[in-house]
């Protein structure tokens, strides 16, 4: 049984939610469909076409919701992922921009036309560091990427 949320994202999509709500489940563990409920008759959707998929990504309930094509993703909504290593950033890199486009920073839009920030945790570390220099270097260096590169973030905030 799914745990109670008291703040649940709910992303609009024209018709894709279903499709979306699948390929996102696909690629984070602890994650699961949950319900999915129909559009029935005198309902604005086709009967039996698909209105809500709520499901867990990694834990976090979301409700999918086929709303037609009157509103679109743009950047002002994005999810984060916190990434351990270079080999989760590359995975989901590569499974979301699929189809997607990159944009800067560690930002993305998949897809669906959701926008992502896939973020190594070592950024935080960095953006964090007591020494102004290594923080700097480190900015300079994320302001210039598209997916994040650990190794390269590491070598700009050492000044290499």
């Amino acid at each position: 049984m799914a745990s109670l949320n008291r703040i649940t994202p709910c992303l609009w999509f024209d018709t894709r939610a279903e499709e979306a709500a699948r390929f996102y489940t696909s690629l984070f563990e602890d994650s699961r469909v949950l319900k999915t409920t129909y559009y029935g008759p005198g309902m604005p959707g086709p009967e039996g076409s698909v209105l809500t998929v709520e499901f867990e990504l990694a834990g976090q309930r979301i409700v999918a919701l086929n709303g037609g094509p009157h509103f679109t993703f743009d950047e002002a909504f994005s999810l984060m992922v916190d990434c351990e290593d270079q080999r989760e950033v590359d995975r989901l890199w590569e499974a979301l921009t699929e189809g997607g486009e990159e944009s800067q920073c560690g930002w993305l839009k998949d897809r669906f036309g959701l926008s992502w920030q896939i973020i190594p945790t070592v950024l935080d570390e960095l953006l964090e560091d007591p020494d102004p220099g290594r923080r700097q270097r480190a900015t300079a260096a994320m302001l210039g990427m598209r997916k994040l590169v650990v190794a390269d973030l590491l070598r700009a905030a050492d000044g290499g």
